[in-house]
């Protein structure tokens, strides 16, 4: 066997590797945010359940907005420094990323009814999963897409927080149209992203 057909039985070798890998990767995945929206999920009941908590959450608003901005601080703190956590810190921080999330989302049990909450939950599942697969089989490199997005992401939280202070419906309606649609493209590019990351890893261990 020469050197060209050797690399060609390497590459081989490794396409079929990445190709069993990547389906427990993205299982994986699924796990690790089907348990953050257990524990958010949780949470925001427990708040909304309680009188006590709900009313020192909601009536004090430096409390409040301590937790939002704690919140938005641990997802860049994480983006960050993922690649230098380690596994028990990573953790620790998703969790209680997860825990802060339905504190703050809970105010929703109080806006709308249960049944309005569950059909948004089974809406957005699915239009989650129906980006991921297509970020996942897409040929179209969504590189530029994904830094553009996160552009308008930061736009609409900027925007969102001097909304707080004009508290115009028009403009709260707009952002949460934009916000869906970011968030739609966001989960696509993150579901490629994923995919390359594997294929560049040395190996398709741990």
């Amino acid at each position: 066997m020469d050197y060209e057909e050797f690399s060609k039985a390497i590459s081989r070798d490794r396409e079929l590797e990445m190709s069993a890998a990547f389906p427990v990767l993205m299982r994986k995945v699924y796990l690790w945010m089907t348990l953050a929206l257990v524990i958010t999920g949780f949470t925001a009941y427990y708040v909304a359940s309680s009188p006590q908590i709900a009313a020192m959450l909601f009536t004090n608003q430096i409390l409040f907005w301590g937790l939002v901005i704690a919140e938005l601080a641990l997802v860049i703190g994480l983006s960050a420094a993922i690649n230098k956590l380690s596994l028990p810190v990573a953790t620790l921080m998703f969790v209680l990323y997860s825990v802060i999330n339905g504190a703050t989302l809970s105010l929703i049990f109080f806006t709308y009814s249960s049944t309005s909450i569950m059909n948004v939950f089974f809406i957005t599942a699915g239009t989650f999963a129906g980006m991921a697969l297509f970020g996942y089989f897409t040929k179209t490199d969504l590189s530029a897409m994904g830094k553009i997005l996160m552009m308008a992401l930061l736009g609409i939280i900027i925007a969102t927080i001097v909304n707080i202070f004009t508290k115009s419906a028009g403009l709260e309606s707009i952002l949460n149209y934009l916000g869906v649609l970011v968030f739609v493209g966001l989960t696509a590019y993150d579901s490629q992203k994923i995919k390359q990351m594997l294929l560049t890893a040395p190996d398709a261990g741990e």
